[in-house]
């Protein structure tokens, strides 16, 4: 890890997905937006909050296009680089379609972090575009109070492989493929208190492209796909059962966590965006009288380059985790189920 001269989480005022703002707020900025309706092209544009807009060319290419960006999570400016590219690459993925070129996000206080650092972060993208088979082919750049980096990413797919996050089906099992805790994670490295083997962890997850989504798109029996990021599982499951118009069920002891995320929940390591995100949704989540507050916590932790959320026919579900545990996501679960019903969340 190169030693930063600054430290680059101190110039910020959140990091990661957990800048996004609470989905109450984007709810209400959106409410007055144009339609897209007219545009018979647009297989998904903003009626479901997916993970990417996707422009049908013809009988056999469609376009997907996403763009994510956000302030430093970590110190390491390489790291940084690395976590958010792979962060804007996964909503390619998450669609069902395979990455083809990207576009650099950057907006750096000049003045007050090094030429060098910035190199470093660019240098960080760079490398997991390289990593994916893309290249970065251009950008934008400002002046910006804060250290921003992110970017705008193109693929493709075919029509038939396009998979949203409103398609799921009644019966579906839910897979989660990575495991969570990078907000809590987070917080405790801005207080100094995150274990020395938990930065190692961390990285390996959020640098880790969610590539077994374009796999999982050619299955006939993968319904819906969303990755988990800002919202947190609670807030991107419930995107699926509005969208899908059905009701999910959580089994709290089936996701998956970082090693140290539950003793640091306990702990009080939890960010900001945790509490907005669960003002912002819960009178549509039903929890266990008994859940304490840490565990609830763990569920609306913002997620940065998290994992995917799956819907699948239930019959095949352990099938399927197993094949993609296979492919490099080890903690991949079955962590709950669909069924017809009211949309919302039931934790169990």
């Amino acid at each position: 890890m190169t030693e930063p001269q600054i430290r680059l989480t101190s110039l910020a005022h959140g990091g990661g997905c957990g800048c996004k703002l609470a989905p109450s707020v984007l709810q209400q900025l959106l409410a007055d937006q144009p339609t897209v309706a007219p545009f018979k092209q647009l297989l998904v544009g903003t009626e479901h909050s997916d993970d990417a807009a996707v422009w049908q060319v013809d009988d056999q290419t469609c376009v997907i296009a996403t763009t994510d960006f956000f302030m430093p999570m970590v110190d390491d400016p390489y790291d940084f680089g690395r976590i958010a590219a792979t962060n804007a690459i996964s909503d390619i993925y998450a669609m069902g379609g395979k990455p083809i070129m990207a576009l650099a996000v950057l907006g750096m206080p000049v003045g007050k972090i090094s030429t060098e650092m910035v190199r470093e972060i660019l240098r960080g993208g760079a490398a997991v575009c390289a990593t994916a088979g893309i290249p970065v082919a251009g950008g934008h750049s400002i002046d910006c109070p804060e250290p921003v980096y992110g970017l705008a990413v193109i693929g493709l797919c075919k029509p038939s492989e396009v998979r949203r996050n409103a398609d799921a089906r009644a019966g579906d099992a839910l897979l989660l493929t990575k495991p969570i805790g990078v907000g809590i994670y987070s917080a405790a490295i801005k207080q100094n208190a995150l274990p020395p083997h938990g930065y190692p962890e961390m990285i390996a997850t959020t640098t880790l492209l969610n590539k077994v989504g374009r796999d999982l798109a050619r299955d006939p029996a993968v319904h819906a796909i969303t990755d988990i990021t800002g919202f947190g599982v609670l807030g991107h499951a419930l995107e699926m059962a509005r969208g899908s118009k059905l009701a999910l069920t959580i089994e709290v002891a089936k996701v998956p966590l970082l090693a140290e995320a539950a003793s640091l929940a306990q702990q009080g390591y939890v960010t900001g965006a945790s509490h907005r995100n669960w003002a912002s949704y819960q009178d549509h989540v039903a929890l266990p009288a008994s859940l304490p507050e840490w565990q609830r916590h763990l569920l609306s932790d913002p997620q940065t380059s998290g994992g995917l959320l799956v819907a699948c026919d239930a019959t095949r579900a352990e099938e399927i985790a197993a094949t993609i545990r296979a492919a490099a996501y080890p903690a991949t679960a079955i962590i709950g189920h669909t069924a017809k019903g009211t949309p919302g969340i039931t934790v169990v």
